[in-house]
């Protein structure tokens, strides 16, 4: 299995034990509600009721994004090759390894870091359509790129 290939499935599973994680939490929620409905009366019944429902919402945001970012995965080629950076390019930099994806930031392999950092970022923004041997400087940093799988 290639390094891109090692990445891009640790992105995988970390966004889907995120989505169990807020699943989870969805369904606590709901069961607080519902409990909330039997065990309680009058003005502290409804201000309870209405934090948790707050709650709800975000944390159902929270899925939102979580599955549009597992999406966003699903969308990126791992097989396309590429001369200049795209999304879903493995970057080799005189700074370390950037896969532009989805922003997960760091991800520890058995012998490697990656950063995983989305396309919109500045940085991501800055390193698109970049080929070997160019460079971007972001924040008075320098990146070179080596190398682009």
């Amino acid at each position: 299995m290639t390094l891109k290939e090692q990445v891009y499935n640790q992105c995988v599973n970390i966004v889907s034990q995120r989505i169990t994680d807020v699943q989870k939490t969805l369904d606590d929620l709901r069961e607080s509600i519902a409990n909330e409905t039997k065990s309680t009366a009058g003005d502290k019944y409804e201000t309870a009721r209405a934090m948790l429902h707050i709650e709800q919402e975000n944390v159902t945001k929270q899925m939102t994004d979580l599955l549009e970012q597992k999406a966003q995965l699903e969308k990126l080629s791992m097989i396309e090759a590429s001369d200049t950076v795209i999304k879903g390019s493995l970057v080799k930099t005189d700074r370390g390894y950037l896969f532009l994806s989805i922003a997960l930031g760091k991800i520890k392999l058995s012998d490697q870091t990656v950063v995983a950092l989305s396309p919109q970022s500045p940085l991501g923004k800055q390193l698109m359509g970049l080929r070997v041997g160019e460079s971007t400087l972001m924040n008075g940093t320098k990146y070179a790129v080596e190398g682009i799988e």
